[in-house]
């Protein structure tokens, strides 16, 4: 669904992860996004210019859970832009705010961030711009909630044969917008808050992908907080014991426990929050799918028809190939049939390139 290019978001979040995660939504659904992380800034957004909507969090200090500043920025929006759509998104609220928030300071819904559904807020977002254009407050649609969803929203769209992904992270937003990525590209998501539950959750089943948080106990990385004492490592341990590929996403970027941990612990990558992009983590999810289905494709090739295929890729002919295996020339025929169609391609030039390129 498209909007007049005109129409403007505003984001007031203090997360950089959220400001992003909720910008790219909001612009995918063509609205020009402004973004603010604190209450002068959020004021400073509302006077300058109108917004279609607005997505707020509750609280806009982090040092400080109990700030309600959120509250604060809806009663500006409503007082001097009216037509604004207000949303209410945060991770410490109870259901008395959740009412106030709805009630006296007239948001349209409220949305914990712990019960965060990608698709569901673009649903939401689109529904809520459909059905009140500027100069039409008066038509908002009635899907309030204090549960975390919309009630007319569909649900999440199911997994697909892209295995299980294991996400370990003790950040609720964190491991929603990891979990919501990975669903999103397929993959059925066990996410864990703490040690124990991630190491049992690997004894018990086998993942295809791991995304792990390397600190797990709050810590902030300081020269005296010795790597071994960062809960993530020993999973890491676990992952690669247990071949799965795993990506590092962590607040810790010390260059020299990055290095580490792709040179120690074999990791697939390593992301910084900092710097966290959807579009980068999808990428590298990607290309790990790909990777993977390769192994699999020529773990399926026998013993021959490896042979085969490695005289294929030094240029060798059919009958070279069989005189060098002391096998027949029509035998070699079926075996490259056999590599075609396990590999699904369709000419030796590919079958070859395949071959080099799962070597390298």
């Amino acid at each position: 669904m498209s909007h007049p290019s005109s129409a403007r978001a505003l984001v007031v979040e203090d997360d950089p992860a959220w400001q992003q995660i909720l910008g790219e939504i909001l612009a995918d659904c063509g609205l020009a996004v402004d973004v603010a992380g604190s209450l002068p800034g959020a004021i400073t957004a509302i006077q300058s210019q109108p917004h279609r909507l607005a997505v707020v969090d509750l609280s806009l200090s982090p040092a400080d859970h109990n700030n309600t500043d959120g509250l604060r920025v809806l009663e500006a929006a409503r007082q001097r832009d009216p037509h604004c759509l207000t949303l209410l998104l945060t991770g410490f609220a109870t259901v008395e705010l959740a009412v106030s928030a709805l009630t006296q300071y007239g948001a349209l819904t409220f949305l914990r961030k712990e019960n965060f559904h990608r698709g569901q807020f673009r649903t939401l977002v689109n529904q809520a711009l459909a059905s009140a254009p500027v100069g039409a407050p008066s038509s908002r649609p009635a899907v309030s909630t204090v549960s975390g969803a919309a009630r007319s929203l569909p649900p999440a769209r199911p997994a697909s044969a892209a295995g299980k992904a294991l996400v370990v992270e003790d950040d609720a937003g964190w491991r929603g917008i990891l979990g919501e990525l990975l669903a999103d590209a397929g993959f059925a998501v066990r996410t864990c808050s703490s040690f124990g539950d991630a190491l049992g959750a690997l004894r018990r089943e086998k993942y295809a992908l791991a995304v792990i948080d390397l600190s797990l106990n709050g810590r902030t990385w300081e020269p005296e907080n010795a790597p071994d004492q960062m809960e993530g490592y020993p999973l890491l341990e676990s992952t690669r014991a247990n071949g799965i590929p795993t990506i590092v996403v962590s607040g810790l970027a010390s260059p020299a426990e990055i290095e580490r941990t792709y040179t120690e612990q074999g990791i697939f990558a390593y992301l910084e929050k900092q710097t966290f992009e959807r579009a980068a983590f999808l990428r590298l999810v990607e290309e790990l799918r790909r990777q993977r289905s390769a192994e699999t494709e020529f773990a399926a090739l026998t013993e021959r028809e490896r042979e085969v295929l490695d005289l294929l890729a030094q240029g060798l002919t059919n009958k070279e190939i069989g005189e060098k295996l002391f096998i027949t020339a029509n035998t070699v025929k079926r075996h490259l049939k056999a590599v075609f169609e396990k590999l699904d391609v369709h000419t030796r030039a590919a079958a070859a390139a395949r071959a080099l390129a799962e070597k390298n």
